[in-house]
């Protein structure tokens, strides 16, 4: 396992060059897009194989949908429903066709960093509201976004902020803003939370928007962080977004979601992307494509060392390999495997890491994989997997199954596993089709599958 607390900052977050023209390979474009998206098609890497490394990043942070109104019909139609599980599968639709995967990436970090749960927010179009909101702020300004997110209805119901009185006022939010959303544990007392809460009285929602009451705003002096004023909302949101601790946090939680689980980076070493987002005026974007461009990122350290979330894990494989299925069947199962979107456990989020995986999990992505490969509505690039082989020229059980390990896996088989998967090509007596998706089943059942 990497020890990244001992790695030299300087030279982890500088810009990543190959030392020469092959250096820049598949397996690492394969990386950066299952990283930096949730993968790519062999086009899409051959494709990022004419640019060096950076460039490929910054296409990544640049792109945009060129058209969203096929989401926005499809929104309208869920949300007619009222029932928040059909937003889950928008949202998948949305995840495997976007053209902007970066940022869709990126709303599922926010997604789980200001969790909110449509369990108790049960009106479907205020959890699409901050869906959207989340989405446009993803890559841009976190002050903003904070700011946004303070407000948002969804919010508001979820952390109970919506009955926040003066003659009462309601710790959940002023507590989670600190803790969960922008300073960790450490950084504030307890005092800092009572008097934080009182700027946020006389917040409400009324007929699904926000409202200030300002018969309910506790007018008075507050004292946080050894500050003392007449603070209203906005201005305890502004307190929170001047600590020192905030650019850390932030900075930390986002190499843990895009480089790897595990063990907690270093102060020392987030200190460079620290002092960047605070010096940029917390601009989320230039730290991601640090991040995305980093010699740490594209090492072999790494490269594998990060357990696939459910999103990741499913989305991963039908990207990969140009899948397109029932997306409404798809997007219930990943309730099984510990990921249903719109419905984080709690407002921590999904921890994410090993508590992807157990054995409940793991046989509910191998039922997922094998359910995925034997409804009829499943399709690869259209047709069948042997429709796929040939439209790559894979026709040799050997080509196949190291085209599969490069577009499936980060880190490549053992001799002994790669041989048991081309005798299993090589001699069935099932039908071609029949074998083909069975070595794709066996390969999504691996341990290096689960790794991304």
């Amino acid at each position: 396992m990497i020890n990244i607390t001992q790695l030299d900052p300087a030279q982890a977050w500088s810009l990543y060059q190959p030392e020469s023209p092959d250096g820049w390979t598949l397996r690492q474009a394969a990386h950066l897009y299952r990283r930096g998206g949730f993968s790519a098609n062999r086009e899409q890497l051959e494709q990022a194989l004419t640019l060096n490394p950076g460039e490929a990043v910054h296409q990544l942070l640049n792109s945009a949908e060129e058209s969203v109104s096929q989401y926005e019909t499809l929104a309208k139609t869920m949300l007619a429903t009222g029932n928040a599980n059909n937003l889950s599968a928008w949202w998948m639709y949305r995840l495997l066709q976007t053209a902007d995967p970066l940022r869709e990436k990126m709303t599922i970090f926010w997604h789980g960093h200001f969790a909110t749960s449509a369990e108790k927010v049960t009106d479907p179009q205020l959890m699409y509201h901050q869906n959207q909101l989340l989405r446009s702020n993803a890559l841009e300004d976190f002050g903003s976004l904070l700011h946004d997110i303070s407000r948002d209805p969804a919010m508001l119901l979820y952390l109970d902020s919506a009955t926040n009185r003066k003659a009462h006022p309601n710790e959940n939010f002023a507590r989670e803003i600190m803790e969960l959303f922008c300073l960790g544990e450490g950084n504030y007392t307890e005092q800092d939370i009572r008097e934080l809460a009182r700027c946020f009285t006389g917040w409400e929602v009324r007929a699904n928007r926000f409202r200030f009451n300002r018969y309910q705003h506790d007018k008075g002096e507050k004292n946080i962080f050894g500050q003392s004023g007449e603070f209203d909302g906005d201005a305890g949101v502004d307190l929170v977004l001047a600590h020192p601790a905030g650019p850390e946090f932030i900075c930390r939680k986002l190499v843990k979601f895009l480089v790897v689980d595990e063990p907690v980076p270093s102060v020392d070493l987030i200190a460079p992307l620290a002092r960047q987002f605070r010096e940029n005026g917390l601009q989320i974007g230039p730290i991601v494509e640090r991040i995305l461009s980093s010699k740490l990122f594209f090492s072999n350290d790494a490269i594998g060392r990060k357990i696939r979330s459910p999103i990741e894990f499913s989305v991963g494989l039908l990207q990969s390999l140009e899948v397109t299925t029932n997306y409404f069947e798809l997007s219930k199962r990943l309730a099984d495997l510990g990921q249903k979107l719109f419905f984080p456990p709690n407002v921590k989020g999904w921890d994410g890491g090993r508590t992807w995986v157990n054995s409940s999990t793991l046989l509910a992505r191998a039922n997922l994989v094998q359910d995925l490969l034997d409804r009829e509505e499943t399709r690869f690039a259209g047709g069948g997997m042997t429709d796929l082989c040939d439209k790559h020229e894979l026709h040799r059980p050997t080509e196949i199954v190291d085209w599969l390990q490069t577009m499936l896996l980060a880190d490549e088989l053992s001799p002994e596993v790669r041989s048991g998967l081309v005798r299993e090509l090589e001699s069935g007596t099932d039908p071609r089709e029949r074998r083909l998706r069975q070595v794709v089943y066996l390969m999504c059942t691996l341990p290096e599958f689960q790794l991304g």
